[in-house]
């Protein structure tokens, strides 16, 4: 089945970029197709984005494909939603997985960054230099990304699963612009006992995100030259590796824990991280949880260790904490978390999601 299905997805990337490989700008920018890297899930985010060896539903589909195999249940569909920036940003995500059979699964999922109801002034005065306020036109400015996902369980390896992601990505700048991407994700998850293990490289081929602006709303707006703009561009996104490892202890039968720690490696030049050169950035998370039951849970996490300078001058390393509870029934699960998005604020992301699993 896989080998039947690369040259497929090879031949949708050559039929989606047949026209834009003849642009003049390619670029490789450090933050590329960023809204795929704030995250999904409150459990996860509430974890500090840990989740590359221990994520067991259906958003393994964003976090590591391989995770997918081994859901208690055939069924799980999540949704969450979460408000950035005192809720000037919008960020939605659904996902439903099944398992195929016992060595198997599947998983689809969509993800909405946006931002909505921007006023566009630019004809709020008329040639008379008269104020009309029915001229004002409003727009969004919004990603997407639907997701594929696909795991199986290894018959060489005992404990060990593999996974894959197929990407479409669509970027909308209201009428002034908009972008079709693909891209594909790998995964792999090792579990030893009360140890769990995992790999994923996102964007393993570089993800190729084509542009298409629009002459007539930005040529007049922005262009001080009578020279034109090219109007097509393509922006890559390099490769970026995450190891995980985490393990899970019991306590006096109804006590539980997980802790886990993953290490992000980019690719696409230094960066704000812990660990930045030249080549790499490594940017090191912790997550821990503490359930009781398996009907409560408490979470906790450190990640985007960042070097803050301030007022006067003065450079400190600050990591970012979350923070987060969940309620578990028989098949419903509800978690909150809270997720400091700048350390030089006291704005909050409070990210809320509901997962469904059964038969």
């Amino acid at each position: 089945m896989i080998k039947k299905f690369v040259p497929i997805l090879f031949l949708l990337v050559s039929l989606l970029f047949s026209d834009a490989v003849q642009a003049q700008d390619i670029s490789a920018p450090k933050y590329s197709n960023e809204f795929l890297n704030i995250g999904v899930g409150a459990r996860a985010l509430g974890m500090g984005g840990v989740q590359s060896a221990i994520v067991r539903d259906a958003t393994a589909g964003f976090w590591n494909p391989a995770g997918l195999v081994g859901m208690p249940k055939r069924h799980n569909a999540v949704y969450m939603h979460s408000e950035l920036f005192a809720g000037i940003i919008k960020n939605d995500y659904a996902a439903y997985a099944t398992n195929l059979d016992t060595a198997s699964a599947l998983a689809f999922s969509v993800i909405r960054v946006g931002v909505d109801d921007i006023a566009d002034t630019r004809r709020l005065q008329n040639e008379y230099g008269a104020i009309q306020y029915d001229s004002i036109e409003f727009f969004s400015v919004a990603d997407y990304a639907f997701q594929a996902s696909y795991a199986r369980r290894s018959n060489l390896i005992p404990g060990l699963t593999l996974g894959a992601n197929a990407k479409i990505i669509y970027r909308n700048v209201g009428k002034f612009a908009n972008a079709w991407g693909f891209g594909l994700d790998a995964g792999a998850q090792l579990r030893r006992g009360n140890w769990h293990f995992g790999l994923m490289a996102k964007d393993i081929t570089t993800t190729f995100t084509a542009w298409k602006l629009n002459p007539d709303e930005l040529e007049a707006t922005y262009l001080q030259e009578e020279n034109s703009f090219n109007a097509n561009s393509i922006e890559v996104t390099l490769p970026r590796l995450i190891l995980g490892v985490g393990r899970s202890f019991q306590f006096a039968k109804k006590f539980s824990a997980l802790v886990a720690t993953d290490l992000e490696v980019t690719t696409d030049g230094k960066r704000n991280t812990l660990i930045s050169t030249g080549v790499v950035s490594v940017d090191p998370k912790i997550g821990v949880e503490v359930g009781y039951a398996n009907a409560v849970y408490v979470r906790g996490g450190l990640n985007n260790v960042q070097k803050i300078e301030d007022l006067n001058g003065k450079s400190s390393w600050k990591p970012q904490p979350n923070f987060g509870v969940g309620v578990a029934t028989h098949d419903l699960q509800l978690d909150l978390a809270l997720s400091k998005v700048s350390d030089n604020s006291q704005v909050s992301s409070v990210i809320v999601s509901l997962a469904y699993s059964f038969d």
